[in-house]
């Protein structure tokens, strides 16, 4: 029982290991257009004429992993791929991603 519980904190506690990380991927590859904080560039919607809801919103937070990964490594709508992200940084990104939830 013991080592049942000592696994499951150690999962629990990975949940948004990468997060610092992430961040460092975010402030390159996303922040030019999401905004420092993720809650979008108002120029940036207006010139693409796309409504831009925060990283942190309910609509975004409730995509699941493999639906970021597929809009980081697809792109959406007018959003571009994002290209040189590797593997692990993408999971490090979404898991920042995901400590911006309000």
């Amino acid at each position: 029982m013991r080592t049942i519980a000592i696994v499951f904190v150690a999962a629990c506690g990975l949940g948004f290991a990468g997060a610092p990380e992430g961040k460092a991927v975010f402030e390159a590859k996303c922040q030019p257009c999401h905004g420092a904080s993720g809650e979008g560039k108002a120029a940036i919607a207006k010139m693409f004429k796309v409504e831009m809801h925060p990283l942190g919103s309910k609509e975004v937070q409730s995509k699941t992993d493999a639906e970021f990964k597929k809009i980081i490594t697809m792109g959406n709508g007018k959003m571009k791929p994002v290209s040189g992200v590797s593997g692990k940084q993408m999971d490090d990104l979404i898991a920042y991603v995901r400590t911006l939830k309000q």
